[in-house]
């Protein structure tokens, strides 16, 4: 059998991801010939995985900057993007054009000038992109599809959908490289693309009108002071004062961090345990968007970064009735915990108000495996032979940047004070 083969660029926390289960669930099919990466460290450490718990030889690895000889000399059908969000476009326009296949962790992009250069190679090469939406293949997301799909409420006239981030894991993005907008795009494209794409899939319409507000309202220094705080340290780890603080990280504290942030510091002056009380923060921790879809359903969304928990609630207000839907997640720190802790659920609901008949709760059956059971979904979609999917959670480069368009037009609406609709800004 000849094997699929898989080259990997950005060797973070969520490149483990891919490349554990390649050489692992996959490895009979499946082969990475490269890794990728800015920091020499990073690669090493990957390595060291795949020899340590894989039995593994090393695989070839690259500079960031030698992305087109790695894969020239190593000839990878697919390419797995995992860099920051704002180069995803970069490398995934080169390996186009360079023959390859590509899988790009979310967002796709973080603006309207990178989404139509993903979008023009696509047309130009033909390639194939797939957008990696976990969240899809959580049962009880997908659950949501398979009633909305089956008419249970008639059709969604519009839906409340409010995400809270908590002071662990939403507290992350404020240390880390996302904290910069010109790296992450803010939160409404790094993070609310999972959400405005499982509405998109949720109600299988595409967003059309965005108007949105949001701030920088408990985060940084200025808001620090603005509540009485008086001392303040620039890094969590080896700080007294950070001893203190429950916000702070001490990459010490955990192998991993100390693996693939701590030593690789020298290489590349990448810190991830920054305050989140420091100067130099660009990106919001409080905002709402209210969004029109071609459908003519109406979306009201809420994001908060620094809640007591994590999780979501959503209603789904239709014409034959109500879809009410409460999930608790497990709190986590992304690259700190183990694949499975990632968006663990710690209870849901899910119940349906007809319109003239008592309400019911729905059972949901549970799985095993990060973001409530839908990431060895995923991957089977990705590397393995899936089953065929009545609900179509395949999310292809379309579903990419119908998600972000939502972010990008939030993100411009913040800034204009106006309406923004997403066609003015690319067309897909």
């Amino acid at each position: 059998m000849v094997k699929k083969r898989y080259a990997l660029i950005g060797l973070g926390s969520r490149a483990r991801f891919f490349y554990q289960a390649l050489a692992s669930d996959f490895r009979d099919t499946c082969q990475i010939v490269a890794f990728s990466d800015m920091n020499p460290v990073r690669m090493e450490y990957a390595n060291k995985i795949l020899a340590d718990n894989f039995d593994m030889p090393p695989v070839p690895t690259y500079p960031a900057y030698d992305f087109k000889k790695m894969i020239h000399e190593t000839q990878p059908d697919t390419v797995i993007v995992t860099t920051i969000d704002r180069t995803h476009h970069r490398y995934i326009t080169q390996a186009m054009e360079l023959g390859c296949d590509v899988i790009t962790e979310k967002p796709m992009t973080t603006d309207a000038d990178k989404c139509r250069a993903i979008l023009q190679a696509i047309d130009k090469t033909g390639r194939d992109l797939r957008v990696t939406f976990n969240y899809r293949y959580a049962p009880y997301n997908s659950k949501i599809r398979e009633l909305i799909k089956d008419g249970v409420i008639g059709d969604v006239n519009s839906i409340h959908f409010e995400w809270l981030l908590d002071t662990r894991h939403g507290a992350d993005y404020f240390r880390r490289w996302h904290r910069d907008k010109r790296n992450s795009g803010g939160l409404l494209v790094h993070k609310s693309t999972h959400h405005f794409d499982l509405v998109n899939f949720w109600i299988g319409a595409r967003p059309d009108t965005v108007f949105a507000m949001g701030d920088l309202m408990f985060y940084g220094r200025e808001n620090a002071e603005n509540r009485g705080l008086r001392e303040f340290y620039y890094r969590g780890t080896g700080s007294e004062l950070a001893q203190q603080d429950p916000f702070a990280l001490d990459l010490r504290s955990n192998p991993q961090f100390e693996e693939m942030y701590l030593k690789a510091e020298a290489h590349d002056g990448y810190l991830r345990d920054q305050s989140v009380f420091g100067d130099g923060i660009s990106i919001e921790d409080t905002m709402g968007v209210m969004v029109r879809y071609s459908t003519g359903t109406i979306l009201t969304y809420s994001l908060n970064a620094y809640m007591p928990w994590e999780g979501y609630r959503i209603a789904f207000n239709g014409t034959k009735g109500r879809l009410q839907v409460n999930v608790v997640e497990a709190s986590y720190i992304s690259g700190g915990s183990h694949v499975e802790a990632e968006g663990a659920r710690k209870t849901e609901n899910i119940t349906v108000f007809p319109m003239f008949s008592e309400p019911y709760k729905v059972e949901v059956e549970a799985l095993a495996g990060g973001h409530g059971g839908g990431d060895p979904v995923l991957l089977n979609d990705l590397f393995g032979e899936p089953d065929p999917d009545p609900l179509d959670r395949r999310a292809s480069h379309i579903d990419g940047a119908l998600s972000i368009g939502v972010g990008i037009a939030a993100n411009k609406s913040i800034k204009t004070g106006r309406p923004i609709r997403i066609n003015d800004l690319f067309k897909v």
